[in-house]
């Protein structure tokens, strides 16, 4: 089932490949949001009303229609039942201990000159986070960026997510909320539901970052705010490669490729292996287990299309091909996986040996699943408490300390042509 390709010291053809998964932004789409946006900015609630009830079904007849109620949350959480509760928690908990390490602190630097430096560290005053509505229900994607906001002192998080008709939002996602302390709650979504945000409304705040994951819509609106609001990123597909040696278990190999392939039709799956027996015995497990998964048709168009096992020479090009691919997901089912860690360059978020499956990371092991995708991974970052703080640097310099500098200072500025910086400084050593 997966495509078998022969490394020839050249990854250009299977990176645009990947590439070409990315949905493509029309010039229709991005009129039509930023159309929208405009409407909001201007209009505010009337503009939310009007596209609650043309996109989602939403009638609403007070502004306080599109606020989850205190009950509706309590409600939400009872619905779930207690165990569920129970694992939310513990999720939670997992993630709270990794994130927390995360944790930046404010620095300074007492010279003996009597020169002062240094950096405060403060968080943002105030996040939205975008949870999807409708068919899709994540409370996973609550707890994975809610708890990273707390960590760093974010001192108001507020939840915007669609709903249909009957303007309820899901169970699962008011009891992630309920676990992680969030009493804010707005029913709406879609690009409005960005600028509503972004712009702020009668009943709405205005936020300083947007963050959580969406459709083409939501994914364009935060690329129209961003600057005048700060965002995540702008994720595409997901990904996962695994590099196995002659060691690794077919069946779980196979059972983790196929986990990522069912987000949809455009994920992608890659095997590198330089043990081609490996590669033939992981296509015979794909065709065993999928006979029984519930989305095997989109599981076969995303490994059909784009998914694929590279035939390497050994392990040491296996990383060079995948630092290059550079993965939202990476496994390493190899005899010594943990050895093998100063080789990765470039990865989202990595999983060592055959007891730490993605799946493991997406909801439990702590780390986060917000993670770069379509080769991003060689310069950004999966999400974390960095994302919720500003760095503010200062300076303290007595008088005789800037004398000496003085010189210096004013020939630098002169040399660039800013005369009036080298007056800033001149102008404290003049007399009268």
């Amino acid at each position: 089932m997966l495509n078998k390709i022969y490394y020839e010291g050249n990854t250009k053809e299977i990176i645009n490949k990947l590439n070409s998964r990315k949905e493509e932004i029309s010039k229709d789409v991005t009129s039509a949001v930023e159309e929208i946006l405009k409407d909001v900015k201007e209009n505010g609630d009337s503009a939310i009303i009007k596209y609650a009830e043309k996109f989602d079904g939403f009638k609403i007849r007070d502004a306080k229609d599109m606020i989850v109620s205190k009950e509706e949350i309590e409600q939400g959480a009872k619905n779930v039942g207690e165990d569920f509760i129970r694992i939310l928690n513990r999720a939670k908990s997992q993630i709270t201990e990794f994130h927390k390490n995360q944790i930046e602190r404010s620095w300074n630097i007492f010279k003996e000159n009597g020169v002062i430096m240094g950096q405060i560290v403060r968080p943002l005053e105030r996040i939205a986070v975008y949870v999807p509505g409708g068919t899709a229900c994540y409370p996973s994607t609550v707890i994975m960026n809610i708890v990273p906001a707390i960590l760093a002192g974010v001192k108001e998080i507020i939840m915007i997510t669609p709903v249909k008709a009957d303007g309820k939002v899901a169970d699962a996602i008011l009891a992630a909320a309920s676990v992680c302390g969030i009493e804010t709650i707005y029913k709406i979504g879609g690009a409005q539901a960005i600028g509503a945000v972004a712009f702020g409304t009668e009943t709405i705040p205005k936020v300083d970052k947007i963050v959580g994951p969406g459709n083409i819509f939501v994914a364009t609106a935060k690329k129209c705010c961003y600057g005048i609001v700060a965002i995540d990123m702008i994720a595409g597909p997901s990904e996962v490669l695994v590099i196995a040696d002659e060691t690794a278990n077919p069946k779980y190999i196979a059972a983790d490729l196929m986990s990522q392939a069912e987000h949809d039709k455009l994920s992608s799956s890659i095997l590198i292996t330089p043990d081609e027996d490996m590669a033939y015995r992981v296509n015979c497990e794909i065709e065993t287990q999928i006979k029984n998964l519930s989305r095997k048709d989109i599981i076969e168009y995303s490994m059909k299309n784009f998914g694929a096992t590279i035939i390497v020479k050994n392990l040491d090009e296996a990383f060079d091909v995948a630092n290059e691919i550079a993965p939202e997901h990476l496994e390493i089912l190899t005899k010594d996986p943990i050895v093998s860690l100063p080789k990765i360059k470039n990865a989202g978020s990595i999983f060592l040996g055959e007891n730490a499956p993605e799946p493991l990371g997406d909801y439990m092991s702590g780390t986060n699943h917000v993670l770069p995708t379509s080769g991003t991974a060689k310069f950004y970052s999966g999400l974390g408490v960095y994302d919720f703080v500003k760095y503010s640097s200062y300076t303290y310099y007595p008088r005789e300390v800037l004398e000496t500098f003085k010189d210096d200072v004013i020939k630098f500025a002169n040399f660039e042509g800013l005369d009036a910086h080298a007056n800033s400084i001149k102008v404290r050593f003049e007399e009268g």
